[in-house]
């Protein structure tokens, strides 16, 4: 009776310990993997190697985590020795000693790790050329020997990591792109990824990132990056400000920048005029507000006319054309932006005069158009003298202050003429031809209806004529029908 109540005490207990005991297989693979280390004993020594120090099992005995930092591990880690670890989510190793390298047959069987933490060691080689796992979230490698360039394939199925650090070893080559767009990426980009100092193409759209203002600040610091794309990345946050930028000289190579896509709130900020070589930026689906503070099209190939849509502006403050093929005249439209503060036309193929309609831009404060083929005297009157020579040197047809070239007297050209010639003339032309059709009317009119009106002989002859010319015409008429009726009968 006293056996049968001690069964049935520690039949749970039995139950419990078979259901998690780890497989044969796996404790053999760890044993193996003991051996090839001088170390500190570990203490492995129980049946059930779920119950090692630093194992860890799932319900079903498969051994899912492997953690064992600090344990003065020593020797060098067999890639065969772990082959039978399928289950495994965690691996830890990191401050021992380890040696060797981390071949691709290390991880060909790990396709469930989660995190692999082997920082501090003495592993050294190249790295292999993918991730192990499409599951893998962390990988830190940091402060080991690790030699040779990061494969581009490196994170191909490592559509899930989230924190990779390789500092503090000697790699050779650089990490020019990397894409991983269309993940679930959170937090806050680190400053570890500086360590990439050869990036240049970085996606990160479609993540769960937050402190949009920090990542610019770090990400500036890219001197080869060249496209960033962090659309819906930074859901309903706000526009990196002007003071939050402070001494902004960053993305000087950047050609593509995207913010699309995040409900992004604020102004545009001034420091976006600074990315001087941006050839896309795209704010689509946003929430953004605000005038547009500055136009930058500086130092590009763009020809054709300036577009006199641009007068519709209105708040616009700066607008920086300049090293362009620009070509025409300079539009009068420009007269609307009336809170312009900058204005630069320089160095284009802008030709006729400068209109006398700027002088409406009460705000300007700098004003270059210099190098083009404009004509002219300078408006006078205006803060257009107020500007230095140079404003206006290259252009050796301009006259007047402050051009050393002087205007000659009664020669000069009449800006609003010079500038709207064929309209102008258009609209003195269309008057005189309205006046000379209703003068001939006039005359034609009067000097005929005039004449029967003030002459009765001449009124009465001119009707008795008419009537004449009525009888004879029903005369006529009539014996025709007549005798068109006779032939039919006939």
């Amino acid at each position: 009776m006293a056996h049968a109540l001690l069964l049935f005490l520690l039949f749970p207990y039995i139950i419990s310990t078979n259901i998690h005991a780890c497989k044969q297989t796996e404790r053999n693979s760890l044993l193996s993997f003991a051996s090839t280390l001088s170390s500190p004993p570990l203490n492995w020594t129980s049946i059930d190697c779920c119950r090692w120090k630093g194992i860890t099992c799932d319900q079903d005995g498969w051994v899912t985590r492997l953690l064992l930092p600090s344990k003065g591990l020593k020797g060098g880690i067999s890639p065969s020795s772990l082959a039978n670890l399928t289950h495994l989510t965690h691996l830890n190793l990191s401050h021992n000693s380890l040696l060797g390298s981390l071949e691709t047959q290390f991880f060909l069987h790990l396709n469930r790790l989660e995190i692999l933490d082997l920082s501090y060691n003495r592993l050294s080689g190249e790295l292999p050329l993918s991730l192990p796992s499409s599951n893998i979230h962390i990988v830190d490698l940091s402060s080991n020997h690790f030699f040779g360039a990061i494969p581009s394939s490196f994170f191909q199925q490592a559509s899930n990591l989230t924190s990779f650090n390789v500092s503090n070893n000697t790699f050779t080559g650089s990490l020019k792109a990397i894409g991983l767009s269309k993940n679930h990426l959170e937090g806050q980009i680190q400053a570890e990824i500086l360590s990439l100092k050869s990036l240049s193409f970085l996606v990160l759209g479609g993540s769960r990132f937050t402190n949009l203002t920090w990542a610019m600040k770090i990400l500036m610091s890219f001197k080869s990056l060249h496209t960033l794309s962090l659309a819906g990345s930074y859901e309903g946050e706000g526009m990196p400000y002007d003071d939050d930028m402070v001494d902004f000289d960053g993305f000087q190579n950047l050609r593509l920048f995207s913010l699309a896509g995040s409900d992004l709130t604020g102004q545009i900020p001034a420091w976006f005029s600074k990315l001087k070589n941006l050839e896309f930026l795209e704010l689509s689906f946003n929430q953004i507000t605000g005038p547009i503070p500055m136009i930058v099209l500086s130092n590009n190939n763009i020809s054709g006319d300036i577009p006199t849509e641009i007068g519709q502006l209105q708040f616009l403050q700066e607008l920086y054309l300049d090293s362009n093929n620009f070509s025409d005249v300079i539009p009068d439209q420009i007269s609307n932006l009336k809170n312009l503060e900058v204005l630069n036309l320089s160095m284009n193929l802008l030709s006729g005069i400068i209109p006398s309609s700027l002088v409406s831009l009460n705000f300007l404060r700098e004003f270059n158009a210099s190098y083009n083929n404009l004509e002219g005297p300078i408006p006078t009157g205006t803060q257009l003298q107020s500007f230095n020579a140079s404003a206006f040197e290259g252009n050796p047809k301009l006259c007047g202050v402050p051009h050393p070239n002087k205007c000659e007297p009664n020669k000069g050209i009449d800006a609003d003429k010079k500038n709207n010639k064929d309209e102008g003339n258009g609209h003195h032309q269309l008057p005189w031809f309205y006046i000379f059709a209703v003068l001939g009317f006039i005359v034609g009119f009067w000097g005929v209806c005039g004449s029967l009106v003030i002459n009765n002989t001449w009124r009465y002859a001119y009707f008795r004529f008419i009537d004449n010319v009525q009888d004879r015409l029903y005369v006529m008429v009539t014996v025709r029908i007549n005798t068109m009726k006779r032939r039919l009968r006939g």
